[in-house]
């Protein structure tokens, strides 16, 4: 398995909603983690691929495990401390988790009509573009 110094947040770089929130949590959420667009991952390296990545946010644990959708933003909000980290703890916890879930499945298939969004945000990755030009 692997170890990693720190967490990793991994999320979709194309999507100007996804951009956005990350932007946001940056700025509002205290992390240590390192936060990267999955198009810039090496996501053999963290345990996943760039299917799930399109799919959900993902955060990679130093012991190398990766969590998607609501559980990643429960396990940045748990390692933020403070209110952050009680947030984050209740967003575990069923039936909150299954609600945290099912409201991050609907805001993630809806992404591209978030403020934000954008219409490549709804479009497969290969499809988006700009995919498969060399720079």
């Amino acid at each position: 398995m692997t170890t990693l110094e720190r967490p990793v947040l991994v999320y979709d770089g194309d999507c100007g909603f996804c951009t956005s929130s990350v932007r946001f949590l940056e700025r509002r959420v205290p992390t240590e983690a390192r936060v990267v667009p999955f198009q810039f991952a090496d996501l053999d390296a963290l345990g996943t691929t760039a299917e799930r990545a399109e799919y959900e946010v993902l955060w990679v644990d130093r012991k190398g495990r990766v969590f998607g959708g609501a559980q990643a933003v429960s396990r940045l909000l748990t390692g933020a401390g403070g209110l952050w980290r009680l947030l984050g703890a209740v967003i575990r916890v069923p039936p909150v988790r299954w609600v945290a879930q099912g409201v991050y499945r609907l805001i993630a298939r809806n992404r591209h009509r978030m403020p934000g969004g954008t219409a490549a945000c709804a479009l497969p990755a290969a499809q988006r573009p700009g995919a498969g030009e060399s720079g």
